[in-house]
């Protein structure tokens, strides 16, 4: 599933790239978003906006089409012109110069601001957004015996927290993901917000997750390769790259979960 970084950055080129006043062509060729789509058709695209893994696209008076990519949902931008729809495409944007297709997402609705609202109310602080409050995750976190591992992966308590960070972020700070979240201290906790807040930075810069210092990988100059971006995300068996002992792995809140049982030890 594709992480918050992904959606801030998605956010920032829909609004680049469709975004200056002028109208938009919107359709959904598969017909489930037709009739908002025949609403905004050749409205301009005012703002965008990004908590978590939601996407928001604001058009005038106050609408906003709410996306959710879910695990398989795709939104790429492509330069003009625009092939014949083909497909289960639920939404496609265009100008003169690019169009966006949106397919496979698990929500694509029109709703106005109070159901936006509703939206930002039930997500926890969100490491990219400038009106994060981490006080509040750390709050749920110190209360709770839920493993930290689990808690990252709560929407609620992090917004825009996946798999990937998730398990780079734990090892990163040798914070064992079975730890009980009321056992993680302050300190503790606000080196990974600060943490967190630079690697998602990071990728929505580059568009894809390093988590790996220099000296821990096999080739210590240069761009890090997608072997040498990890260190411990899906190296199962492998040696940890500090270490050298095998990375395990087991299933926690149903995604597979990785980590160095040395480094990370409970």
């Amino acid at each position: 599933m594709p992480e918050g970084h992904t959606t801030h950055r998605l956010a920032r080129d829909l609004r680049s790239t469709f975004g200056g006043g002028t109208g938009v062509g919107v359709s959904s060729p598969q017909g489930r978003f037709a009739a908002a789509a025949g609403e905004l058709d050749g409205q301009p695209l005012e703002r965008t906006d990004a908590h978590g893994k939601h996407l928001f696209l604001g058009f005038p008076a106050r609408r906003w089409v709410h996306v959710h990519l879910g695990l398989y949902g795709k939104f790429p931008i492509e330069p003009a012109p625009a092939p014949p729809p083909r497909g289960a495409l639920r939404l496609r944007l265009e100008n003169a110069t690019h169009y966006a297709d949106l397919r496979g997402p698990i929500a694509c609705e029109l709703i106005g601001p109070a159901e936006k609202a509703v939206i930002h109310a039930r997500l926890g602080a969100d490491p990219l957004r400038r009106d994060a409050h981490p006080e509040l995750a750390w709050m749920r976190l110190s209360r709770s015996r839920v493993a930290v591992g689990a808690l990252l992966m709560d929407q609620s308590v992090v917004a825009g927290i996946g798999n990937v960070f998730r398990a780079e972020v734990l090892f990163r700070h040798r914070l064992s993901p079975f730890r009980p979240g009321h056992q993680v201290t302050l300190e503790e906790w606000e080196a990974v917000w600060v943490d967190l807040r630079a690697l998602l930075r990071a990728g929505v810069r580059t568009k894809r997750i390093v988590t790996t210092l220099p000296e821990h990988r096999r080739r210590r100059s240069g761009t890090a390769s997608p072997e040498d971006s990890f260190y411990v995300y899906r190296r199962t068996g492998e040696p940890c790259r500090v270490c050298g002992t095998p990375v395990q792995t087991m299933t926690m809140v149903g995604r597979n979960l990785f980590w160095c049982p040395t480094c990370q030890a409970t």
